[in-house]
């Protein structure tokens, strides 16, 4: 299976897909939810891997390894929910909630999800109305998990969409592999975002993007982002949190200064090499990983791509008080900037790592 070179899982191709609901489109899936888990343990099911429904109704798989460490993904759309790695925090092992999400009666926002645009198109995503099947499942003993969730999507349902999430130990991975199964090349723009959370706006920032150029610019649109497109690129009012210098308008680069970028202010940035030293023989990438830093909980997670040329980061500033009492920030690989071609009969692939030492 194509998703096995990111992951060391071995996915055996399924006879028995089971089609779940249409992503992001708010139709009911096809037999009742009871019947749908039972029909799904019965394909699927396995030491570590369980079926169920959320808050709102829609179906989720949770993920869970030897140590404890667990993970949810709602299978309508492939949002991660929850993850909750074993940590060492307050002088003690327990179990720590790294994303921040928001439920409301029928929809979830928040969490880490999969952004998927055609680049060439005034449409919003190649994933809205698409429906998802979960196709394969594995584990390796108790130290490793993975569902893999498809779909087909684009004009005339040309792409072949496979999404698998796994939980390790000490990290969840998601990758992504998009096939053309059509005539003619397609553009794609995308990003893998994730909205983690953090004690406090004060202690705030991350490491690992000191000498990078970066740029003032809104995150691909998506129905899952806490902050829309605009939201995210309106500035802040100065104030007691406003220091660290204007922002840059959008489309003019500057390069990250410092060791530890703080991030107390709004911000909407990408980290990445200018499109125009692109089109050079050699130029200098985006880091490959950075790491957050919470002060208040003595916390880090790495964030690691593969296959993505962009990182996306954000911060909400006095926003966050709109989605509960947690900061947070919204952030991950991406291809932004300059589309990805992938031409007839060939396939793209990105993932992303959230990887932690905190034991």
């Amino acid at each position: 299976m194509a998703a096995a070179s990111f992951l060391p899982l071995h996915l055996p191709a399924s006879p028995r897909p089971a089609t779940i609901a249409r992503a992001a489109s708010g139709v009911a899936a096809t037999v009742p939810a009871a019947a749908q888990t039972s029909q799904l343990e019965e394909a699927f099911g396995r030491k570590g891997l369980k079926f169920g429904t959320d808050a709102t109704g829609a179906p989720t798989a949770e993920l869970s390894v030897r140590n404890g460490s667990s993970l949810q993904v709602r299978l309508n759309d492939g949002l991660v929910t929850s993850y909750r790695p074993k940590v060492y925090w307050k002088d003690e092992l327990s179990y720590r909630e790294v994303l921040h999400n928001v439920a409301g009666a029928d929809a979830v926002k928040g969490g880490v999800g999969l952004v998927l645009n055609d680049a060439s198109s005034s449409s919003s995503s190649l994933l809205a109305g698409s429906e998802w099947s979960v196709t394969d499942a594995d584990s390796d003993s108790y130290d490793a998990v993975q569902v893999e969730l498809g779909c087909i999507a684009g004009k005339g349902g040309t792409l072949e969409v496979s999404y698998v999430v796994t939980l390790y130990e000490l990290s969840m991975a998601t990758a992504v592999i998009v096939k053309n199964n059509g005539s003619k090349p397609v553009e794609l723009t995308s990003a893998v975002l994730s909205h983690i959370k953090f004690d406090k706006r004060r202690g705030t920032a991350v490491e690992g993007f000191q000498g990078c150029p970066y740029c003032s610019h809104p995150p691909p649109a998506s129905g899952f982002a806490l902050l829309t497109p605009a939201e995210a690129m309106k500035r802040e009012e100065s104030g007691w949190f406003g220091g660290g210098g204007e922002e840059p308008r959008q489309g003019a680069w500057t390069v990250e200064e410092n060791l530890y970028t703080i991030l107390k202010k709004k911000v909407s940035r990408v980290y990445a090499a200018p499109p125009e030293e692109r089109k050079k023989r050699i130029y200098n990438t985006a880091p490959s990983k950075f790491t957050t830093i919470d002060q208040y909980s003595g916390l880090g997670f790495r964030l690691v791509k593969m296959g993505f040329e962009d990182m996306y980061l954000s911060s909400p500033g006095g926003m966050y008080e709109k989605f509960g009492d947690d900061y947070f920030l919204c952030t991950g690989p991406a291809s932004i900037l300059v589309p990805v071609v992938v031409g007839p009969g060939e396939e793209w692939r990105g993932a992303q790592v959230i990887e932690h030492d905190n034991l």
